[in-house]
């Protein structure tokens, strides 16, 4: 499969900032060295997804004027997007309401465990299957795509963010869509996680 197919990965990423990455994990170990880790694991995953011939990789990037300078990554995604206003939710359904056609995948900054074999087969479930979810251990998701054909909106109405419920909130708003479930990971959050990974 060629960029041509029009399969488009959006990697959903916050400037890295001091005060405002990983806060949970800052309580723990100080700013500075969680925003140095969220920079590092923000690298890994582009490294790890951008150039590859199989999707066409997007950045999203919050806040809509954020800048990162000196990044060893700039120039290796193919775009870059502002993620706009409003909640998780809304800023994930617009980026499906207005990519160009084709299916879209969107993850995380903060996967250690991530490589392109997970996005390779998030996009292989999209070939038969309207919705795809990456399960988290934390009752969320590390990745969500959809076929969008069309895109049905309210998938992310009165989901409860970071929460246990978080999953089980989206699968509610998926009624009739088939839903393809790929490995159960775990995101980089608290000072555990780190220990852990």
């Amino acid at each position: 499969m060629s960029k041509a197919d029009h399969q488009h990965l959006v990697i959903f990423a916050k400037q890295p900032r001091p005060g405002t990455v990983k806060t949970r994990l800052a309580a723990a170990i100080g700013t500075a060295r969680a925003t140095q880790i969220y920079r590092n694991l923000l690298d890994r995953t582009i490294r790890q997804a951008a150039c590859d011939p199989r999707w066409t990789t997007w950045l999203a990037l919050n806040p809509d004027n954020a800048v990162i300078d000196n990044a060893p990554w700039q120039g290796m995604v193919d775009g870059k997007l502002a993620q706009g206003r409003g909640d998780l939710g809304d800023r994930m359904g617009r980026v499906f309401e207005n990519m160009p056609r084709g299916p879209v995948v969107i993850i995380g900054s903060d996967l250690p465990q991530l490589g392109r074999a997970h996005i390779a087969a998030a996009f292989d479930a999209l070939g038969n299957h309207d919705l795809v979810l990456g399960p988290a251990e934390d009752g969320g998701y590390w990745l969500i795509g959809h076929q969008r054909r069309p895109y049905r909106r309210g998938l992310f109405d009165r989901v409860r963010w970071s929460s246990p419920t978080t999953l089980a909130d989206t699968l509610d708003n998926a009624g009739g869509q088939s839903v393809a479930m790929l490995d159960c990971l775990r995101d980089l959050d608290t000072v555990d996680d780190l220990d852990l990974l």
